[in-house]
């Protein structure tokens, strides 16, 4: 059984290291028990074990802009120079439990210039107020980052945008509930006063007031069924909400008809109580999903400044939108090219997977153009930008029209029940009518009302909500966070899987690694190892890695190298070459067939190539059986990348139309081309290079290894370590549309039952009001307990 490290709960797959009787996976890990310990906040582990965060080993200077002024300036919410107080928000998407809320609310017991901070949960948000002349913005990102919550700072958090919230939805919820509760009090003496003399003498004031209370639920609280009845009546579509704009009408109608006439007290408390709790649903809907941004922007995957060269002698950090044609910035190993520019001088291996799906660095040489969005994977950069940011490639493609799509939200299978619903209860209301109309016109009008209030789709309006708000809260836990309801009913349509390869079905930041070619010897690999240390390509340096073998320094002589190429030396007497096929094969005279399609680092030993090593995609676990747990689905993988991953993913999925080197125009094609065919179209992937094609399919799904950091605009935003359970999650999808049904058919056996009755002239207003909210509070407890059955069956675990 393998070990795992006592501050982050991690198995501990290389080096084991034992402090105070506690093993740790890194140095990182015990010296955050080391600070934590000295600073006797132990009660971290108490709270949570093991839910310590593992720190990243990064190069101090990384902070080191944030104290430019101007840049300081924009990242701080208040500073004030006399009191030498500051105060600062940093997201930090790895906040994950108690602990960590903990901790960082006691950052004042690990640093004394930190004088308090508070979390927002939710949001993913630490707000810290210090003191900035003891305590540089630098020094405190430093701090956060060595304890494992390494904050996120890029162009779009620097714009301190205000959380938009829905203020007139709070205020018709507000409004809705403040009736509701008055209401109800104002109709007790209706319900129990009997036949006292004094509530009858002052009914017509309770009477009024229930009716001066209901008066702005029904104009302003119902404002939004108005609205989107009509707005579906427009588009020639009957959805739910045009029954509901019927059932209030009708409810507040027969109301105003029984005060006016003394008939009755009406039925203002049901109608502003029924009107209360859909807003109440809307709302929480709205509050728990508003920590994740499906819509995301490309600023989030800009860096907030760069560093500009203004002399040969002079550097300084410059914020982003000052940047301009001309400019020279310095570019350090992984980070973003913001703008589109001239590789003026240094070693670039242009990491371009998000953009273009590309998996293979990129070589560039001084002269070359490098596009912005790209990440640099080698040593230091020194670039000319020759395009303005709101110019650039990355930003061009990510407001091309053609990657935008409009929603109407009127495909719902709610809206398509509730036509047929409306127009049979509106059929029977007349039909009855014109009967009753014989008998009795008072009769009629009583007979009417009751099938109308009776009939209202109250239960039809909350089944599916409910039913879908569990389902995503379920998928939540699973990490996988959908939009809206609609997703869901979109997902249990769907027929068709389209998946992208690199970043999506593979790990963007792992690759395997194997070895072709002759027998090495072991005096041959300490060689190959020694000669590694002395490139800093990032394929060499993940070779170094690979190479287990442990040996003692080797000293190289004769060294050469053709950057982005190769390199060679002699070792213990030996030449030995490294790098591609051409470098290689040109160093000893050799020219044969070799894989254009693959990435590999050829050997060769006194001037014979003796083998070559291949670094394959690493596809993500789970993907073994994917593809016959997805047997009922068509399946498609589009790649930006060549074709070298074929052959594998040909036995991954067997049954799949695989089509590589597709730009991102292509993809968007594609699936438009397969919904023209009358396909329902699932999208899964991770850049934006997928972009067009999330916002085309039916179901966009954007996979990102942390959930909180850049993804394309989607439907849904999907952790990778959840792509294995996909054909669970969409089984529960669909288990959800079945649970819709069956509350339908209840939701129907009531209306049959009620409007039997209500037909036959048996049945009051009053009591169809009431028995109208016993309906949904039925359907609602039904729904709660299907999904929460169907979530731990299918999941084997309590949700």
């Amino acid at each position: 059984m393998s070990k795992t490290c006592f501050h982050c709960g991690q198995n501990i797959d290389a080096e084991l290291i034992i402090f105070d009787e506690k093993e740790f996976c890194c140095n990182g890990c015990k010296s955050v028990f080391q600070i934590l310990n000295s600073h006797h906040l132990e009660k971290f582990y108490e709270l949570n074990k093991k839910s310590g965060v593992r720190p990243a080993a990064k190069d101090p200077s990384d902070f080191q802009y944030l104290d430019t002024q101007e840049i300081f300036d924009a990242v701080i919410e208040f500073s004030d120079d006399d009191l030498g107080t500051s105060s600062v928000t940093f997201k930090i998407p790895v906040i994950h439990c108690t602990s960590c809320i903990w901790l960082l609310e006691s950052l004042k017991n690990i640093h004394s210039s930190i004088l308090y901070s508070q979390v927002n949960f939710t949001r993913k948000n630490v707000s810290i107020t210090f003191r900035h002349k003891e305590l540089p913005l630098s020094e405190l990102a430093l701090l956060l980052t060595n304890l494992g919550y390494k904050p996120v700072i890029n162009l779009e958090t620097s714009e301190k945008k205000d959380v938009q919230i829905d203020r007139s939805l709070l205020m018709k919820l507000a409004i809705a509930g403040f009736a509701f509760g008055n209401g109800m009090f104002f109709s007790f003496p209706e319900y129990f006063g009997g036949d006292d003399i004094w509530l009858d003498k002052y009914k017509w004031v309770f009477r009024g007031l229930m009716l001066l209370l209901s008066l702005p639920v029904v104009i302003y609280s119902a404002s939004g069924y108005y609205k989107s009845a009509w707005y579906g009546l427009k588009n020639k579509i009957i959805n739910i909400d045009v029954p509901i704009v019927i059932g209030i009408l009708v409810l507040f109608s027969r109301s105003l008809y029984e005060i006016i006439t003394d008939y009755g007290a009406g039925y203002f408390d049901t109608l502003c109580g029924l009107l209360f709790f859909m807003l109440l649903g809307k709302m929480f809907q709205q509050r728990t999903y508003s920590a994740l941004s499906y819509d995301r922007d490309y600023k989030s995957f800009y860096p907030i400044a760069v560093t500009k060269i203004v002399s040969a002698d002079v550097q300084e950090n410059i914020m982003l939108k000052d940047l301009q044609i001309g400019d020279r910035i310095l570019i350090r190993n992984q980070e973003i090219i913001p703008a589109d520019c001239v590789l003026i001088n240094g070693d670039a291996r242009i990491d371009n997977s998000f953009i273009t799906g590309e998996s293979r660095a990129i070589s560039k040489q001084a002269g070359d153009r490098i596009f912005a969005g790209g990440k640099q994977t080698g040593g230091l950069l020194e670039l000319e930008i020759i395009k303005p940011i709101d110019q650039s490639y990355l930003t061009r493609l990510w407001n091309k029209d053609i990657f935008k799509k409009e929603e109407t939200g009127l495909d719902s299978i709610t809206n398509t029940i509730s036509k047929y619903f409306t127009i049979s209860i509106l059929g029977i209301a007349v039909i009855a009518g014109i009967y009753w109309y014989g008998i009795s016109q008072e009769k009629m009008f009583q007979v009417v009302s009751a099938i109308l209030i009776v009939a209202c789709p109250c239960a039809l309006a909350l089944s599916a909500p409910f039913t879908m708000g569990h389902i995503m809260r379920i998928l939540g836990k699973q990490k996988f966070y959908v939009k809206d309801t609609l997703v869901v009913e979109r997902l249990a349509k769907a027929d068709v899987i389209i998946f992208d390869k690199t970043g999506t079905l593979t790990e963007a930041a792992s690759a395997s690694i194997v070895y072709k070619g002759e027998e090495i010897s072991v005096f041959d690999i300490q060689n190959i190892k020694s000669l590694l240390q002395h490139s800093n390509h990032p394929l060499s340096r993940s070779l170094y890695q690979y190479i287990s073998i442990e040996n003692g320094y080797y000293p190289v002589e004769n060294f050469e190298e053709i950057s982005g190429k190769g390199f060679s030396a002699n070792l213990r007497g030996v030449r030995y070459a490294i790098g591609s096929y051409s470098y290689v094969a040109s160093d000893v005279g050799v020219k044969e067939q070799h894989n254009l399609n693959e990435t590999a680092v050829y050997v060769s030993k006194e001037g014979k190539v003796i083998g070559k090593y291949v670094f394959r995609s690493k596809f993500r676990e789970g993907m073994e059986d994917i593809s016959s747990r997805l047997a009922t689905y068509e399946i498609h993988i589009l790649s930006g990348d060549t074709e070298g991953d074929q052959e594998v993913l040909q036995k991954l999925f067997p049954a799949a139309t695989l089509s590589f080197r597709k730009s991102p125009e292509d993809k968007l094609s594609y699936v438009k081309n397969l919904q023209e065919q009358g396909k329902n179209c699932i999208m899964i992937g991770d850049g934006l290079n997928d972009a067009g094609a999330l916002k085309q399919s039916n179901v966009g799904i954007a996979v990102a290894d942390d959930t909180h950091t850049f993804t394309p605009a989607s439907d849904v935003i999907m952790a990778g370590e959840s792509l294995g359970i996909l054909p669970k999650i969409l089984g529960l999808s669909k288990k959800s549309i079945r649970i819709v049904k069956t509350t339908f058919v209840i939701s129907l056996l009531y209306n049959v039952v009620g409007l039997a009755v209500a037909i036959s002239g048996n049945m009051e207003p009053l009591f169809a009001a009431i028995i109208m909210p016993v309906s949904s509070i039925s359907v609602v407890a039904f729904t709660s307990l299907s999904t929460h059955y169907f979530g731990r069956k299918i999941f084997r675990k309590v949700i």
